[in-house]
């Protein structure tokens, strides 16, 4: 099979599985603001599940594996034996995780304080508290299958990996639905379901990798030589990924002091990360292996053609996106989250955090685009004091602007310290030569693209006018939501043919995926 045909493939399976497991997402989202709104209990276990959450990045997609998976892809490409540094490399991760969690058992009264100050002498903290110890061995389960998940990808097998984020909101919607039903604690269904989903993930990724002649079994740890020089690799992108979690952490604490805002910045939060998981997680996750293959190859071509692929696909399907989140997030937020416990009150203030949330989506999409360029030449020192750059950035908006935004500084400081992440990722990338750049087409359609979206923006905001009285019936506003995101999207697809942003060959080929 052809490059570009393998790329598309794996970004058509990896995308596949993620926007079914975004949308899931979506109705375990839904029913938690029904079930619980924005009250205490709500904001309790969206602090204690973002804590495994905020540490994986450390451990498993961030870090690790972003150091892991190029060393491996040589390996596979060169048979070095990479089964043997799989083996060492599971193991070691398995024996620091064991470790960490034990720590973070004892010392949770102090991560909840620093992820979300507000809920001092509040009820919000015990609950947190008490959810965190439950939810916090999910970094251990969820950080190997990432590990074996990188094993996957990088011999061009994504079903399974990209399968698993799946069971884990299924089975999220299964025991929520089940503890309703059954007068249950919805709070302590919620807190125990994680871990056990951690579980159910693992086993679904060590099944695959074993048919595929992977079978990691964990053996006495040994710090070999090539696990040094992962651990040398890795240190400057755990480093960097810290820094993007004290971005996220500095937010929460801001949003912490507003009664209601850690739920609302966290079903912004899920809004936006829909489009970001299908197509800037999808891309990452193929283009990462793929440009560790080309330039063990020295195959600059090839290099330069994944990248630009990436790029086009990525811009063509998130800045329509993005315009749309900053364009029409009330009916959105209303049609999807407006019920029980979820007010109008509550949809106006997420509405808003959406909006600036939406301003910052291309930039996240960009960074996972440029950062497989570093990563695949295992250069994780300049991502780092990238990171650094953005987190002052988001530290001073956030802290500076709260007097006058309140919690809407924490999403408008996540937004400018995306770009800035991403401009210095793009601009330092140059280093990299041609490999590193975007081909002519690309840079004839990124153009096409965006003003294909700011027109689409025009008619959404428009035909939401017009429509606005049926967003306000409850048994026609799903219709009237459908209607306009459909009609938005065919806008969109005429305006991008008529402009020359894609062609009727790539649709058809979407289409077929």
């Amino acid at each position: 099979m052809s490059q570009p045909s393998r790329l598309m493939r794996g970004f058509a399976t990896v995308g596949m599985w993620t926007l079914l497991s975004r949308i899931l997402g979506f109705v375990r989202d839904v029913l938690i603001a029904g079930f619980l709104g924005a009250g205490p209990v709500a904001e309790a276990f969206l602090i204690a599940f973002s804590l495994p959450n905020m540490f994986r990045r450390f451990f498993a997609e961030g870090a690790f594996n972003m150091a892991f998976v190029p060393m491996f892809s040589k390996k596979v490409q060169s048979g070095d034996d990479p089964l043997t540094f799989a083996r060492d490399a599971f193991t070691g991760l398995g024996t620091l995780l064991i470790i960490f969690t034990v720590v973070a058992q004892i010392f949770m009264p102090a991560l909840v304080l620093l992820m979300a100050s507000g809920f001092v002498a509040d009820e919000r903290f015990e609950l947190a508290t008490l959810f965190g110890r439950i939810a916090f061995p999910y970094i251990l389960f969820i950080s190997l299958a990432a590990l074996l998940s990188g094993v996957l990808n990088a011999t061009g097998r994504f079903v399974a990996a990209a399968a698993a984020p799946v069971l884990l909101n299924v089975m999220f919607i299964a025991t929520l639905s089940i503890a309703w039903t059954l007068g249950a604690d919805i709070g302590l269904t919620l807190a125990w379901t994680v871990p056990a989903a951690g579980i159910a993930q693992l086993a679904l990724v060590w099944v695959a990798a074993a048919r595929a002649g992977y079978r990691l079994i964990p053996r006495r740890p040994r710090m070999t030589p090539e696990l040094k020089r992962l651990a040398i690799i890795a240190a400057p992108a755990a480093l960097a990924g810290g820094v993007v979690q004290v971005n996220l952490l500095v937010g929460r604490n801001v949003a912490s002091w507003t009664e209601g805002a850690i739920a609302w910045v966290n079903y912004a939060d899920r809004l936006y990360q829909l489009p970001l998981g299908v197509v800037a997680i999808a891309i990452g996750v193929v283009l990462l292996p793929e440009l560790s293959r080309r330039l063990q190859a020295d195959d600059v071509a090839g290099g330069q053609a994944a990248l630009s692929r990436a790029g086009e696909v990525a811009l063509a399907l998130t800045v329509p996106c993005a315009v749309a989140l900053m364009v029409i997030p009330s009916p959105m937020i209303s049609v999807l989250f407006e019920r029980g416990r979820f007010t109008a009150e509550d949809t106006a203030a997420t509405a808003l955090a959406v909006a600036i949330y939406g301003l910052g989506l291309p930039a996240f999409v960009l960074q996972k685009i440029f950062q497989p360029l570093y990563f695949a030449r295992e250069d994780t020192k300049r991502p780092f004091y990238f990171a650094l750059a953005a987190m002052v950035i988001n530290a001073v908006v956030a802290v500076g602007l709260w007097v006058w935004l309140d919690y809407l500084a924490a999403a408008l400081a996540t937004s400018l310290a995306g770009w800035a992440m991403a401009w210095l990722l793009w601009h330092y990338s140059r280093d990299f030569g041609p490999a590193a750049s975007f081909d002519d087409r690309f840079r004839t359609r990124a153009p096409r693209i965006i003003a294909a979206s700011v027109l689409m923006g025009a008619f959404l905001y428009g035909a939401h006018l017009v429509m606005a009285p049926l967003f306000q019936m409850r048994a026609w506003r799903y219709l009237a939501l459908a209607v306009l995101l459909i009609s938005g999207g065919v806008v969109y697809g005429l305006l991008g043919r008529l402009l020359g942003a894609f062609t009727p060959s790539d649709l058809k080929r979407s289409l077929k995926r």
